[in-house]
């Protein structure tokens, strides 16, 4: 199970929300791209970049520091969400050196582009499943649906989605721990690889989702805890590896 570091994007800052609030953020570091590199020389295996203005404009704002990132560190695969909502967008970010495109909004309003897109760009699709009491929440979670996480999942086990990455929103930020049961409840559901997000505090997070990791949780995506210190990044992939015997 990989261990993902997150770089949230806001102004060309490296920050943290609660929530996904963007009036209740924490700036992290005025140098993400150096962020990227520290990430990189203790392990991580990818990164999951969000460009949160993007996820609010509905295209992307931050792309100069993603494709930065991705130029200096080729060697390093990159997920990429927020203002994805267009062909074209996803096509720049692939030939940019991104290794996979994360549709959220998009893929709420209009699943039958999330078909098209992984025709154009097979394996290089992630979905993005923000969910508040698990419904589905779009445009920067400032809106939630009546579209339910597992349902939504569904639409898209035959289209050659890469993964879903699962976020809970009440949890995402606040250090309150992950969403295990939910987490492991789409994974269960869907034959698709689920990555967990939203909450991750510590290594017994992380613990708990190696355990379920047969579900089909292929991943965590990690953010306050190592840029705080609850976690250690090299380490809590080390205890992922040795306990799923990657």
């Amino acid at each position: 199970m990989l261990v993902i570091p997150a770089i949230d994007l806001k102004e060309g800052q490296c920050v943290r929300l609660k929530q996904g609030r963007m009036d209740d953020d924490t700036v992290f570091s005025s140098k993400p791209v150096e962020v990227a590199g520290q990430w990189r020389e203790q392990g991580a295996r990818r990164l999951h970049l969000v460009d949160l203005d993007g996820a609010f404009a509905g295209k992307p704002v931050n792309a100069d520091v993603i494709n930065t990132i991705c130029q200096t560190y080729p060697d390093l695969p990159v997920q990429i969400g927020g203002g994805i909502r267009t062909l074209e967008t996803a096509s720049a970010y692939i030939d940019a050196g991104v290794s996979w495109v994360i549709i959220g909004t998009q893929a709420v309003k209009e699943p039958a582009f999330v078909a098209e897109l992984c025709k154009a760009h097979p394996g290089k699709v992630i979905v993005g499943l923000d969910a508040k009491d698990g419904f589905v929440a779009t445009e920067g979670w400032a809106e939630v649906s009546k579209t339910s996480a597992i349902e939504l999942a569904k639409q898209f086990e035959d289209t050659g989605v890469s993964a879903i990455v699962y976020t809970d929103i009440s949890r995402d930020g606040m250090m309150q721990g992950v969403n295990v049961e939910q987490t492991a409840a789409l994974a269960d559901a869907i034959n698709i690889p689920v990555i967990a997000s939203g909450g991750v505090t510590n290594q017994d997070d992380i613990d708990a989702l190696v355990k379920r990791a047969s579900s089909g949780i292929s991943g965590a995506i990690v953010g306050r805890a190592i840029y705080e210190g609850t976690l250690d990044l090299a380490t809590a992939q080390r205890l992922a590896d040795a306990a799923t015997g990657a």
